[in-house]
């Protein structure tokens, strides 16, 4: 679809001329988003451009700070990749950061995503995501409960959140300082009833002080990406094509670790009714493999 942008422009804010690709859904119609009306406070109404059918598949909520470091830059790309990948839409703000390279590894994998603006869907805030908005009208969804020329306030960024993280399955929030937006979608998401994961980061970052914070609080911890996944009762794909060239011991073990997350060498001995000189074998095989860590006393599928 070929977008004409109009003339008008404001600080940080290009409008584009794109009402005739509009879509009005009213919370009545059959294709506003099921688990979008469960929530209290949902919109009466969202303006969409692009491929409403996204507004029905599994969808997951990325999140995270506008200034993020490079280690929070390649977590949010690999997650939009893997989230596509499984063929889970992936869902963010279009926000600068995080939000921005979500919908960029999701669209690069040929995934679906979802964009949830704090204006008018034919306003591209900040003007700097031009490009990845143009993608995202091409080969995802934008939406908003805004009508189109609504200027962003900044009351309204807030308010948006809600409609991310209801949306989703979960919502996991990949780097954000203590004042991070990101923190009130992750706080709605538990309001929600939804799942919340975070991803830890070193204690001496900004970026990192409100996912540890989180993850003190009970959010569940990303120790690899995947876990978003597994937490949205998604088996990954890789899970499914790898599990086959496992041994029965390798497979076992495999399976108690997704189950429980992470285990001591103690918990696994009990568990597999095994002495500690054969796990200690087979964790040694299956880090060659590349398939499980251990760390911190702690042994967590590292693979996949």
């Amino acid at each position: 679809m070929a977008l004409r942008q109009d003339t008008r422009r404001r600080e940080g804010v290009i409008f584009l001329d794109i009402t005739n690709n509009i879509k009005l859904i009213e919370k009545e119609d059959r294709e506003y988003p099921g688990l979008l009306r469960q929530i209290s406070g949902a919109p009466d109404r969202l303006y969409c451009i692009g491929d409403i059918s996204l507004l029905h598949t599994r969808s997951v909520a990325v999140v995270g700070t506008r200034k993020c470091s490079e280690y929070g830059r390649q977590a949010a790309l690999k997650a939009g990749r893997l989230l596509a990948e499984n063929r889970v839409t992936a869902v963010s703000g279009m926000a600068a950061g995080i939000d921005r390279f979500v919908h960029e590894g999701a669209l690069e994998n040929g995934g679906g995503t979802i964009a949830v603006l704090a204006c008018g869907p034919d306003i591209c805030y900040p003007r700097s995501n031009k490009v990845i908005y143009d993608r995202i009208v091409k080969n995802g969804l934008i939406i908003s409960e805004y009508p189109p020329g609504t200027w962003p306030r900044p009351w309204q960024f807030p308010m948006r959140n809600r409609i991310i993280s209801g949306l989703c399955l979960l919502t996991a929030v990949i780097e954000a300082g203590t004042g991070s937006g990101s923190l009130i979608t992750a706080r709605e998401a538990a309001e929600q009833g939804r799942d919340v994961m975070a991803l830890p980061g070193n204690i001496n970052s900004p970026f990192s002080m409100g996912t540890n914070k989180l993850i003190a609080d009970g959010a569940g911890i990303i120790t690899v990406l995947e876990d978003i996944l597994r937490t949205a009762g998604i088996d990954p794909v890789m899970d499914r094509a790898d599990k086959t060239a496992l041994g029965g011991d390798e497979l076992r073990l495999y399976k108690l670790l997704a189950k429980n997350g992470e285990m001591t060498v103690d918990e696994v001995c009990a568990a597999m009714q095994k002495d500690s000189f054969e796990v200690n074998g087979l964790i040694s095989v299956m880090e060659i493999k590349g398939i499980v860590s251990f760390c911190l006393g702690k042994i967590f599928i590292a693979k996949y």
